[in-house]
């Protein structure tokens, strides 16, 4: 062996340390721990959780580390997975099993005044405006963390131009509609144009652009093309909440070919991507590690179709919520159930394993 290839094997040699996390809740309290400075990432906050032993689970690792270090039986309580994080600190590598753990009104009663743990570990309830404005520094594993719980129960997709095609001018038609539609402050995915390319690229990106104008209110996913052109707009910048890629636009990118025909690297937003099999979800888990590794924002969520059938897509057969189920389990991010579903339909398709709902005509308000 040369000494070039021994020093090779002697860098970034850690094995993997397996670590169960409970995002802990109630309403919009958040608990968190703090880690002292002679702790790994010490002198920052963290979500309750520890290393997972050899013979267990993540999830029974979670509950017995919930347990020892705060005294909660959350054994009855439903442990929502949010997904996977792949983090190398140099000196040590960590995967953390990332499950959101909500607290019923008698068990956030007993413990919401108690500032210490078990371990003499300072417990303090943050909101979630203060957790996601970083108020509360946490270890850079965590940070994806604050990504998925900035996530909305329900993300509202709007109707392609082709509705509105037999209108005088379709594309006022459509504007004038969603700018009426959409619901205050919601998270819309606005893609006026199915193939965006040529004329209907310039399309969709004008539309896009003069909706968010006239409603400040929206947080907007857009397909990666358009929010590349609009981030150059600095006044909409704050409403761009992700970029969105297809399947087909996923499948197509590989993660280890440096002269894809669109560059994510620079691309410094979340991103939300499509899947419908088991191929996609493992292309989202592969481009989920990479976006991790550059330290650029994480894949947010999967948009994960169709559960049940749809009228814009009757043709498609429809997964059902079992098969779905297991579809969502592969997922190492939060995983959004889309199609057939409504806003009221949101306990039963986070009891499959769904983060939220994401839908069109159902989510969108009446209109006369």
């Amino acid at each position: 062996m040369t000494s070039a290839s021994s020093n090779v094997h002697k860098t970034n040699v850690h094995k993997t340390i397996h670590v169960a996390v409970a995002v802990i809740y109630y309403q919009d309290q958040f608990l968190l721990g703090y880690r002292s400075a002679k702790q790994h990432q010490g002198e920052r906050f963290e979500f309750v959780g520890g290393k997972v032993d050899t013979d267990e689970t993540p999830h029974q690792a979670l509950i017995r580390e919930v347990s020892e270090e705060t005294g909660m039986d959350i054994r009855q309580n439903y442990a929502l997975k949010l997904g996977n994080i792949e983090h190398d600190y140099g000196d040590k590598s960590v995967c953390l099993h990332v499950y959101q753990i909500s607290l019923s009104a008698e068990q956030f009663a007993k413990y919401h005044r108690k500032t210490l743990g078990l371990e003499n570990q300072p417990l303090i309830w943050a909101t979630k405006p203060e957790l996601l404005a970083k108020k509360f520094p946490l270890p850079e594993a965590n940070i994806t963390i604050l990504s998925w719980l900035s996530l909305p129960t329900q993300l509202v997709i709007t109707l392609p131009l082709s509705e509105f095609s037999h209108d005088p001018d379709p594309a006022q038609s459509w504007l004038d509609y969603h700018n009426n539609a959409l619901p205050k402050h919601a998270w819309g995915y606005l893609r006026p144009k199915a193939e965006l390319a040529g004329k209907d690229l310039a399309l969709s990106l004008a539309l896009a652009e003069q909706l968010l104008t006239k409603r400040p209110d929206i947080q907007a996913v857009l397909p990666l093309s358009i929010a590349q052109s609009l981030r150059k707009h600095c006044k909409l910048n704050a409403q761009i909440i992700a970029g969105h890629l297809s399947q087909s636009e996923l499948l197509a990118y590989d993660v280890n070919e440096h002269h894809n025909y669109f560059n994510l690297s620079d691309f410094n937003l979340p991103l939300i991507v499509s899947c419908h099999d088991k191929t996609s979800i493992q292309a989202a888990n592969q481009l989920a590690k990479l976006r991790v590794s550059q330290l650029l924002p994480p894949v947010m969520a999967i948009l994960l179709a169709p559960v049940l059938p749809t009228k814009s897509h009757p043709d498609q057969p429809a997964l059902g919520w079992k098969d779905w189920s297991e579809l969502a389990k592969l997922a190492d991010v939060p995983v959004i159930a889309l199609g057939g579903v409504a806003p009221n339909d949101l306990a039963e398709a986070q009891s499959f394993g769904a983060i939220s709902v994401a839908g069109i005509r159902q989510f969108l308000e009446k209109v006369n």
